[in-house]
């Protein structure tokens, strides 16, 4: 049986789905793949499903009863060998859920991530004190100092995506709720973290917009989420919204495409990018 993995990558989440199109193309059903490889269609499903590393040998057999040519075969060979080597985040594997490694993973892969925040500060872009003192305030709080910092190590190294030398578009709508909660006795906290916003508001690849309470209803109350765009045509739009104890991961056309919507919604209804940042200097101000 293949091995598990805390969880896959997005390079495995792709090549398992273009194993299931060569699959389906070459006319085979699980039940027939699985016995070319001698093992139970579960073990095909998982693969196909990115729920376990790609095995090298029953990719190659496999490739072959789909009838891909030799070239593209070793091409695709070279890619899942690439897919099955752990990323970064793999060395916070004792503070990172393994439901949220995927995350991290997406998050790294996207080309646009496009948020709903009605609580907190995106942690992709809190300070290490909000940050801390959000941590704090948690679950997470009643773990000790020193789990505490090494989740708030985590999110900072999460944040040098927005530094690269390509970053992803990231959109993110916050409610005023975010700017009016206090997280900590200290008003320098929420002073730096009102500052970082400003810096990252003047950046080209980040638009920023607050849904004020004047605004009214939305139709994004219910829930924080992320939606992932990713530049592989392979790999659709993705969502993921967060639960007390855990997550779930959103690709079905339907469920994507109703979050799509409540987002342009939600982006039409906001304050603008320009008028966020008025709103941002404005709190800031009376700090």
């Amino acid at each position: 049986m293949s091995e598990r993995r805390a969880a896959p990558t997005v390079g495995q989440v792709v090549l398992g789905k273009r194993l299931q199109e060569l699959r389906e193309a070459a006319g085979l059903g699980r039940e027939e793949a699985a016995r070319l490889l001698r093992v139970a269609p579960a073990t095909v499903r998982r693969m196909e499903m990115a729920e376990v590393a790609l095995k090298i040998p029953y990719v190659q057999v496999l490739l072959t009863a789909y009838g891909v040519p030799d070239e593209e075969s070793a091409a695709f060979v070279e890619l899942a060998e690439e897919a099955n080597q752990p990323g970064w985040w793999q060395r916070f594997h004792d503070v990172l859920p393994d439901w949220f490694s995927l995350y991290v993973s997406l998050e790294g892969a996207a080309r646009i991530i496009r948020s709903y925040e009605p609580h907190f500060v995106p942690g992709l872009l809190q300070t290490e004190d909000y940050a801390r003192a959000v941590l704090e305030a948690g679950t997470i709080g009643h773990t000790g100092p020193e789990t505490i910092e090494r989740h708030v190590s985590l999110r900072m190294t999460r944040q040098r995506l927005l530094d690269r030398e390509n970053p992803p578009h990231l959109w993110v709508i916050m409610d005023e709720t975010v700017l009016r909660r206090p997280v900590s006795e200290r008003p320098e906290v929420m002073r730096e973290q009102l500052d970082r916003l400003l810096e990252y508001a003047g950046r080209d690849r980040v638009t920023l917009q607050v849904a004020e309470f004047s605004s009214g209803p939305h139709p994004g109350t219910y829930a924080p989420f992320t939606l992932f765009r990713f530049a592989e045509p392979e790999l659709p739009d993705m969502v993921f919204t967060e639960y007390l104890t855990g997550a779930l991961y959103l690709d079905s056309r339907q469920e994507v495409s109703a979050h799509l919507e409540v987002l342009d919604h939600m982006t039409a209804r906001a304050a603008s990018a320009r008028r966020t940042e008025e709103i941002l200097r404005e709190y800031r101000a009376g700090l």
